[in-house]
């Protein structure tokens, strides 16, 4: 009864119909904001879903999200002893997953007195500009056993203006944080002048899929069904609303990958999943 209830409530706010013509393909938007208001707003929006973030991203990406960080985190190939920044990961679900892949590498090497100095050395530091979302980290942290791990460190920052040393950083990732930002060449160069040369730059996000049914369902389950979920799940429409339309305003594959160029990376290369539903960029500092 229970589960029907839920069915007729998510019906009845799904009422537009698929149609053939792409609810994204205008790229029309209901959250227009000027720059200086984007801050603000996104500031609002991370407020307001950061304790129910974990639960919508499961929703939402059918669970998918955690084999996209996972992904990530394999492309990065974490080693003991890196100084490591994750952005936008206040959460800690990245964090998480580089912490696990160096615990496994030390496993694999108890006999290893090097290896141990190593791991004491090692840094994975989660910044985030939104304190709502770094509190939900450290919980998560403190309940998967990590709330004294001295590896594991919390800083509230803005991408735009990363309050690290030039060439100070072994790794840079940025899962589904950088189409949020004001400027996005900013946060690339901040990205750039942080690493060391030989530092990697990975940024994991939602993207354009081009192959053109597919998009169609696509675009249709990201406007009617996501924000209809959002509110559904965590009584905020508007948030979900403005999260998918996020998506169309950012750039596309190959013009992101002219952007981390442009930032003075070399092999910059992508990698898509699920057919464009999100993709992997990458790229080195020489």
């Amino acid at each position: 009864m229970g589960l029907r209830m839920v069915t007729r409530k998510l019906g009845s706010k799904l009422l537009p119909r698929f149609s053939s013509t792409s609810l994204l393909h205008s790229h029309a938007t209901s959250f227009e904001v000027h720059e200086e208001e984007k801050s603000r707003l996104v500031g609002n929006v991370f407020s307001s879903v950061a304790s129910s973030y974990d639960l919508m991203n499961d929703i939402m990406s059918v669970g998918l999200h955690r084999l996209w960080k996972d992904r990530l985190v394999s492309k990065l190939n974490p080693f003991p002893g890196m100084k490591h920044l994750d952005v936008a990961g206040g959460t800690g679900d990245v964090a998480f997953r580089i912490l696990e892949a160096l615990n496994s590498v030390k496993h694999r090497a108890t006999q290893d007195v090097l290896e141990d100095n190593l791991h004491e050395e090692t840094q994975i530091i989660v910044c985030d500009i939104n304190p709502n979302m770094l509190n939900v980290g450290k919980k998560r942290a403190m309940e998967r056993g990590l709330g004294e791990d001295k590896s594991l460190i919390w800083v509230e920052g803005d991408a735009e203006d990363l309050k690290f040393e030039d060439n100070s950083l072994d790794g840079y990732t940025i899962a589904f944080g950088i189409r949020n930002v004001t400027h996005i060449e900013k946060v690339l160069a901040e990205a750039y002048r942080v690493l060391k040369r030989g530092g990697r730059f990975l940024c994991l996000e939602l993207n354009h899929v081009e192959v053109p049914v597919f998009k169609e369902l696509y675009d249709y389950y990201s406007f009617s069904v996501i924000p209809a979920v959002g509110e559904l799940v965590a009584g905020d429409r508007n948030s979900y609303q403005y999260l998918v339309e996020s998506i169309c305003r950012f750039p596309s594959q190959e013009t992101f990958v002219s952007l981390i160029a442009a930032a003075g990376f070399q092999k910059v290369e992508y990698e898509n999943l699920v057919g464009g539903v999100v993709a992997i960029h990458s790229g080195l500092k020489f």
